[in-house]
């Protein structure tokens, strides 16, 4: 696939582009975390990040553990509706966004929305709703952000929509998930645990949509190894494959992944670390991933188990409803990854329901979903 195709799932408009933190750079924050879910502050969102549907937009800085557990933060976005609000203040939905990169460079909130995200959220914007937009603990913030971590984005998401409820906005406590890609994990992750993690708040959490959605991936990647996998595979893959790998030595430094890769494997993984999305696919494009590799993952003891405990999309324990969307023509995250977690869930009796779009690739299943999810949302937010 050729990289200017790649681009569109990265949800950063194009290559580059210096971020701006709207008077509110906390990279190399030092401040006092107070308990999660806090908005530690808020400033107007720099106008050329802004949304056209947006009638105000705001970036905030609020607290939520990191990987570890330990007290840490995450930055994100706020956008309102130009409509007034309904009695009791607008249902909320939170964004949960797609592969950018690990580095603070690639914050979605101090970045241009990409065309496609640009009109997928105007669209939720102009049904009446708010949109809060995690860029998840770590990503503009001290610490790496854990890639495809299930604990790290479902706890960043559940108290970003917790920390916007303190910005004095007309908001409803309802609310609903959306994500795609990297965000589609990240939504079902905070779907199976949001009223856990809402506990003790007047939230009401009403259920996730999902599109193009990385399951049951832990099992390949866990066999990663010289020579495995045998072929190279697509760029945006290998650029994946890279990120989880980065994320995963983070988040558990006590296995030590870099004892098993080659010196190349070690340089990919410090740029991991560091490159946004395209440029990453672009150093990753036409490798054999298998090559990174001097010993296997599995030569590591619990290795395997705790990248499946890393990165695992739940099949059991959603109490709300589920909507997974997914493009036949995906080669970014393949259709069998969403199709098997769909017959996983059903086989468990989970609330379930199954979209299918045979001519869409991953990106364009975002708006393709879009007159099937429209309904779906709607009906799990009516008051």
């Amino acid at each position: 696939m050729a990289l200017t195709a790649l681009l569109g799932v990265c949800g950063i408009a194009d290559a580059a582009p210096t971020p701006n933190w709207s008077g509110l750079d906390v990279r190399e924050y030092t401040g006092q975390v107070p308990q999660a879910g806090t908005l530690i502050a808020q400033a107007a969102l720099a106008p050329e990040l802004g949304l056209p549907s947006a009638a105000q937009a705001y970036r905030i800085h609020y607290s939520t553990p990191d990987v570890h557990g330990a007290p840490a933060t995450s930055t994100g976005a706020v956008f309102v509706p130009t409509s007034a609000p309904p009695p009791g203040g607008y249902p909320v939905i939170a964004w949960a966004h797609g592969t950018t990169g690990l580095g603070d460079d690639c914050t979605p909130s101090a970045l241009p929305r990409s065309a496609r995200d640009t009109a997928y959220l105007s669209h939720w914007l102009d049904q009446g709703y708010v949109v809060v937009s995690t860029d998840y603990v770590g990503l503009g913030t001290p610490g790496l952000m854990s890639y495809l971590s299930g604990q790290a984005e479902a706890t960043s998401i559940v108290d970003s929509v917790k920390a916007a409820h303190q910005l004095g906005l007309p908001l409803a406590n309802r609310w609903a998930l959306v994500g795609q890609s990297q965000g589609a994990g990240a939504a079902l992750n905070a779907a199976q645990r949001a009223s856990a993690l809402s506990a003790g708040t007047d939230l009401d959490y009403r259920g996730v949509v999902a599109t193009g959605t990385p399951a049951n991936f832990e099992t390949l990647v866990g066999l990663a190894g010289p020579g495995f996998p045998p072929v190279a595979l697509p760029a945006a893959l290998n650029a994946y494959t890279g990120y989880i790998f980065a994320g995963f030595s983070d988040a558990r430094p006590d296995l030590d992944v870099p004892s098993v890769l080659t010196q190349a494997g070690r340089e990919v993984l410090n740029q991991a670390r560091t490159l946004c999305y395209a440029d990453m696919a672009a150093l990753m494009s036409n490798k054999q991933f298998g090559t990174l590799f001097a010993e296997p993952l599995a030569s590591i003891p619990g290795a395997q188990a705790a990248l499946a405990e890393y990165m695992r999309t739940p099949y059991t324990g959603y109490d709300r409803p589920v909507f997974l969307g997914q493009g036949l023509r995906d080669t970014d995250v393949p259709a069998p990854s969403a199709l098997s977690l769909y017959a996983q869930m059903l086989a468990n009796n989970q609330p379930v329901e199954l979209h299918i779009y045979p001519d869409q690739d991953h990106s364009g299943t975002v708006l393709a979903s879009l007159p099937d999810s429209t309904p779906f949302v709607a009906r799990i937010l009516a008051p």
